[in-house]
């Protein structure tokens, strides 16, 4: 754009020296190069303050991990990777064997003991037995009531099922394998069927002329020639770098890193975009211009250059 308003600018003062017959001395020629630099420097510095630009942007998605509830031995996975699931579809099953046994071995151990706990009954009425007995029979019976039920749990969860509507990706798990119920080792990762969520990084300078409700247009890497219409739905109040959790360490500060930018939730609001929203990959980058209501008529300059930036994209290196 700078470039563009050079030569613009230089082909005006062109024409005006030619048709105003202007001649070329100490004093026309620097007189216009300073106005030159002043008329652009001037449009390029409203431009940048009242109408920001995000070069890094992205198209955030939720991922759920899946981590079974027990531990075992995989005997079956059924569930095909990045294929539509409903909620309750299985994903894979755990071998049953060792939990069915254990439901068997409580639902005798409970029989035994109501069994006991009602000649204990028995005896006590009559007055034959010790009222100690019964209450400790009683309890018995609660305990493997309570560890039965857990028993079933467990069975019932040696099936993992889909949390809700969505689709696996990237399934490397197979009958044989172990699973764990350890929470850093997972084993798919469940993508929930919610949408995704399109964040611009903001220069914390922009956050100046930052509005929610302000109009926005966003161009993204993978349509190349195409610039989509938004606006500006949330201006989080947070940025990673400030936060501070309780630990062993004195917070300090380290100059090497850069100030961080804040996230900007841009709601894409053209109707064309659902046209394209299934080829565009989650994580997929972006460009974002944001137009805030003040000098509205500079923001046809930011208009243009994310335009020329979308166009750009068809050019790409090959290998």
């Amino acid at each position: 754009m700078d470039l563009l308003l050079i030569l613009t600018y230089a082909a005006l003062c062109t024409a005006i020296f030619k048709l105003f017959r202007i001649p070329l001395n100490k004093w026309s020629v620097p007189t216009a190069f300073l106005g030159g630099v002043v008329l652009i420097g001037t449009l390029i510095f409203l431009m940048n303050y009242n109408h920001p630009y995000s070069e890094t942007s992205r198209l955030y998605f939720v991922s759920t991990p899946v981590i079974p509830v027990v531990s075992g031995q995989v005997v079956e996975v059924p569930v095909q990777p990045n294929q539509p699931l409903e909620k309750g579809d299985v994903l894979f099953r755990i071998d049953p064997l060792p939990f069915d046994n254990r439901v068997k071995s409580l639902k005798a151990q409970v029989t035994a003991a109501k069994a006991d706990l009602y000649r204990a009954s028995t005896l006590a009425k009559r007055g034959m037995g010790n009222r100690r007995d019964v209450d400790v029979l009683s309890a018995r019976v609660n305990d493997l009531q309570a560890q039965l039920g857990i028993a079933q749990y467990e069975l019932e969860h040696s099936v993992v099922r889909a949390p809700s509507r969505g689709f696996v990706t990237h399934v490397s798990l197979r009958p044989g394998m172990y699973a764990a119920r350890l929470p850093l080792r997972p084993s798919m990762v469940f993508i929930p069927a919610e949408g995704h969520y399109y964040t611009a990084w903001m220069r914390q300078n922009s956050l100046l002329r930052l509005r929610v409700g302000d109009e926005a247009e966003v161009a993204f890497d993978g349509i190349p020639g195409k610039v989509f219409s938004a606006r500006v739905k949330q201006v989080l109040t947070v940025i990673a770098e400030g936060q501070v959790q309780p630990s062993g360490n004195l917070t300090g500060f380290n100059g090497a890193q850069p100030p961080g930018r804040v996230p900007v939730n841009i709601e894409i609001t053209d109707p064309q975009f659902a046209a394209y929203s299934a080829a565009i990959p989650g994580g997929a980058y972006a460009q974002t211009a944001i137009y805030s209501q003040h000098f509205q008529h500079v923001a046809v300059m930011r208009k243009i250059l994310l335009r020329m930036s979308a166009w750009m994209n068809y050019i790409f290196p090959f290998h």
